[in-house]
């Protein structure tokens, strides 16, 4: 009977452990957030400083965003022409529930990479400065399907508050601010709004970049049958 019983208390808390062990959300669907940034942007930056500092200090860049798959992974990229900071950038989950990582290439050549999580549409990232011990932030507000803001603060080895240096404010090119987009198709790949038609057994499907576009005619019949089904599941609703 004592076996017995030990027998079934490791039973019962290797159940427990197992049961309180978090489901693992797939890139995929754990970036699903950030799935408007898909497409070019055109970003009006203005460092921190006097008046007359943000009047002569002030750039444009134009970003674009797209997706890349490899296998089951998933990520962002972002490209910067006329970056004054950033040349490109990539967004990647981590195995932790709204926790993602930002590498990003400076225009200098220097790998950059912040990590942290996404709380209320906004994502914050950190990372610490090996020369300075100094934490570099970079927040992303997503403040509407046609705008988002990125912000760059620092703060000093020892400090406990953020100094903000500079930020840059995008809005969609070739969209107007008050536009929703729920007139544009369904990427069945990421879910994202879809501009570029694709076919499959005589059926036209709309993707949203070309990350998604060769994805899809790598693997055809596996999204189409995720999208039908979706579909299909929205309909009984």
């Amino acid at each position: 009977m004592k076996y017995s019983v030990a027998a079934f208390g490791i039973i019962l808390i290797a159940s427990i452990s197992f049961a309180a062990e978090p489901a693992k959300v797939k890139p995929r669907e754990a970036l699903q957030p950030f799935t408007f940034l898909v497409g070019s942007w055109k970003g009006t930056g203005m460092p921190e400083g006097t008046r007359e500092e943000k009047d002569k200090g002030w750039w444009t860049e134009r970003i674009t965003w797209s997706w890349q798959f490899k296998g089951d992974d998933a990520w962002m990229t972002a490209s910067f022409e006329t970056g004054k900071y950033y040349t490109k950038a990539e967004l990647h989950a981590l195995p932790q529930a709204n926790k993602f990582k930002l590498t990003a290439e400076t225009v200098n050549k220097e790998t950059q990479t912040f990590e942290g999580e996404l709380q209320d549409k906004k994502l914050t990232l950190e990372r610490t400065y090996d020369k300075t011990k100094e934490t570099q932030r970079i927040t992303f507000q997503l403040l509407h399907s046609n705008r988002y803001l990125y912000l760059y603060h620092v703060r000093p080895e020892g400090k406990t508050l953020f100094t903000k240096r500079y930020q840059v404010g995008c809005t969609k090119e070739g969209e107007a601010f008050a536009a929703t987009g729920s007139s544009e198709k369904e990427c069945p790949v990421s879910g994202g709004q879809g501009t570029i038609p694709v076919s499959y057994n005589g059926k036209t499907y709309y993707v949203c970049c070309t990350g998604c576009r060769d994805e899809f005619k790598a693997n055809p019949e596996k999204y189409v049958k995720e999208f039908e089904e979706k579909r299909k599941k929205e309909k009984e609703k």
